[in-house]
């Protein structure tokens, strides 16, 4: 009776002990970041459902997004009531958008790329739009980022086949020239056990929405809209931390981007009872 006793009670504190550790984990935010109290800036109508963020380089005051039904660009400043528009292209599913040597970058779910040079949004007239198709497999792509150091982009499979018995990430490492010509560099993959791990799982279907680089740690932040985790990796894309994403405040996590003093953005799509929005957590130096 008492060894009964005894094994409740442990089966007590270890349930106890669960509980403080997954809300601990909750909780938690990387360094640098709170990521439970966020500024909060609605969008308009037009980018209910915001797809992908990001900013020109040397501007912070303007966000360029896209929204995952149209062929246009927008940009506003975070507390703007209505967002200026550039189509650029035909309806489709658009996830993610980079700037780098003054063109834009747009990728489509298929791992189509777009690019337009970004000075036409002056004239609201597209006239030298580039279209790169089947440089990457077959796939589900939503994570874009463009490196303004080495002008190389990076993109990310949300869904890809891998080969047998591996389950991790795939991306790409793409060069562009200043001509605005596309060309893959390299592949790069992810450990997804090790996500599993950290995110106390045994197992899991890690699905990202988007990427950037932390302009002052050289850390990549992956977000996650269906898992709701946020992912830091090193430089070399192996996995330091995971981050669980809490539901009321990260609705429908899609877009990532870090402005030049390192504060961190997050958009999140809208629904029927709430508009999409961007969130902006500001970094404060340890």
């Amino acid at each position: 009776m008492r060894t009964l006793k005894y094994i409740c009670l442990l089966f007590f504190v270890g349930s106890i002990q669960s509980c403080a550790n997954t809300n601990s984990v909750k909780d938690k935010s990387p360094i640098g970041f709170d990521l439970q109290h966020p500024v909060r800036y609605p969008m308009p109508d037009a980018l209910l459902e915001i797809s992908g963020i990001t900013f020109h380089p040397g501007d912070t005051e303007r966000i360029y997004a896209i929204q995952d039904e149209e062929g246009a660009l927008f940009y506003l400043r975070p507390n703007d009531k209505k967002a200026q528009k550039f189509k650029f292209g035909k309806k489709g599913d658009y996830e993610d958008l980079a700037i780098t040597d003054e063109r834009v970058i747009v990728l489509r779910s298929d791992g189509t790329l777009f690019s337009f040079p970004l000075n036409e949004i002056r004239h609201n007239e597209i006239q030298q739009l580039q279209e790169w198709a089947g440089l990457v497999p077959k796939g589900e792509y939503e994570g874009l980022f463009a490196d303004q150091s080495s002008g190389q982009l990076f993109l990310l499979c949300k869904t890809c086949k891998s080969g047998k018995g591996n389950s991790n990430l795939s991306g790409y490492v793409l060069d562009m020239n200043k001509n605005g010509q596309i060309k893959v560099k390299e592949h790069f993959s992810i450990e997804t056990d090790k996500i599993a791990t950290l995110a106390g799982h045994m197992k899991i279907n890690f699905r990202p929405s988007a990427l950037a680089l932390n302009p002052l740690t050289n850390e990549w932040y992956i977000l996650s809209s269906v898992n709701k985790l946020l992912i830091i990796a090193d430089k070399n894309w192996k996995v330091k931390e995971v981050y669980p994403l809490d539901a009321d405040t990260f609705n429908q996590p899609e877009g990532i981007a870090f402005d030049q003093k390192g504060n961190l953005y997050i958009s999140n799509e809208g629904d029927k009872i709430q508009n999409g929005n961007v969130l902006r957590f500001v970094y404060h130096k340890e």
